[in-house]
């Protein structure tokens, strides 16, 4: 126990509302770029006013510099999975947009994303985004102290695959505190009973990502877009969440994002769980 807390595995309960102070603060700017998606605004128009929100709020834009990464948010476009450089790129009718953002505020960490739909997107595109959403409320609800992380894992990858799309096994959740990437890793693929045993007071960030065709991936040359293989469209969401005897209890929050994506026209809000 003693060499856990040391590592911050456990976080306290005041650690625990440290995280969930930041995590909202996510959700708030998430819910600020879904008032302002539509066509033909371009990526980084939305990343920088992501970043002149965030450190409004006091707060830092933790995804900027991290190992290099050039922005504040990660915008991943269709066949984009993660990681995605805002920049020129205009938003286009029909398309399918994650955007992923860490915030520090008060020394702690959120991390939460989410997947919009622009305009007249295909009921394929649809379903994807509505089978990933239902993917991380399985995953979260998975994540009780006693559980495992495979449990997690396979919770992900059973209703993914059940209704035939990939899940995509080279990228990870992690735990989240001080540092945006801690122990534990979360696969979103596994066997049941599998992985590192869950504890209460572990926060973990839970993303499932989630393609309509192949689960294979591939990095562009920039270093960091993470495209599908065949080109088809990706889905990408992601709560904090605190490991709880017997529940788990989410952290950061999508109510707003939501609210903000229904008052928007431009937004198709058929995938709504």
């Amino acid at each position: 126990m003693m060499l856990q807390r040391v590592s911050g595995v456990i976080k306290t309960d005041e650690e625990i509302e440290l995280i969930r102070i930041s995590s909202l603060l996510v959700g708030k700017t998430l819910a600020l770029m879904a008032a302002h998606l539509k066509p033909g605004i371009n990526t980084l128009f939305l990343d920088k006013m992501a970043e002149e929100f965030i450190r409004d709020q006091n707060a830092r834009p933790v995804f900027k510099g991290y190992n290099g990464f050039p922005a504040s948010l990660c915008i991943s476009v269709n066949e984009e999975v993660v990681h995605g450089i805002p920049g020129k790129r205009e938003l286009k009718d029909g398309d399918v947009v994650s955007i992923d953002c860490g915030i520090e505020k008060n020394g702690f960490i959120g991390d939460s994303a989410y997947t919009f739909a622009v305009g007249q997107v295909s009921d394929e595109n649809i379903r994807l985004l509505h089978v990933t959403h239902e993917c991380l409320n399985r995953a979260v609800e998975a994540a009780v102290a006693g559980n495992r992380v495979g449990d997690i894992s396979h919770a992900v990858q059973s209703h993914a695959e059940a209704n035939g799309f990939g899940v995509v096994r080279e990228l990870v959740g992690h735990g989240v505190g001080k540092s945006l990437h801690e122990k534990p890793e979360i696969p979103n693929y596994g066997k049941r009973g599998s992985g590192p045993l869950l504890k209460e007071g572990m926060v973990l960030a839970i993303e499932p990502m989630i393609n309509r065709g192949v689960r294979n991936v591939k990095t562009l040359s920039d270093h960091w877009t993470v495209v599908t293989a065949d080109l088809l469209p990706a889905a990408h969401y992601e709560h904090n969440v605190a490991v709880r005897k017997n529940k788990s209890e989410v952290l950061s929050s999508f109510r707003e994002i939501i609210e903000a994506e229904k008052l928007n026209n431009n937004l198709n809000t058929k995938h709504h769980i």
